[in-house]
């Protein structure tokens, strides 16, 4: 009977501890996304690479994360992120296409 709780315990703590960790890795894939999409961002809006840099950078930190690496030039921005243990990349491209033209009139 003893034998039985203590496994059962373990178990649990295990399946605990993966649930955290899919959590965090969740949380790096948002933070991700983000710097991602604010360094592409400020790419659209003509800025610079290094205040593309800073705006990733920025979102990151927003998102409780820290920037590993970010390049951020010719219409793209990859990240890396790290939170905890978690590691998260990311990809935005922009759309000089679509961030040049007018919004359509609403019907």
């Amino acid at each position: 009977m003893v034998a039985a709780v203590g496994l059962a315990s373990v178990l649990c703590l295990g399946v605990a501890r993966i649930g955290a960790a899919a959590i965090l890795a969740s949380h790096a894939g948002t933070a991700a996304d983000a710097a991602a999409l604010a360094g592409a961002d400020a790419l659209a809006l003509g800025r610079s690479p290094a205040a593309a840099l800073a705006a990733a950078q920025a979102a990151a930190s927003d998102n409780g994360a820290r920037l590993v690496s970010c390049t951020c030039r010719d219409g793209s921005a990859e990240v890396v992120v790290v939170i905890g243990r978690a590691h998260a990349r990311a990809h935005a491209v922009v759309d000089a296409v679509a961030a040049t033209q007018a919004p359509s009139p609403a019907p």
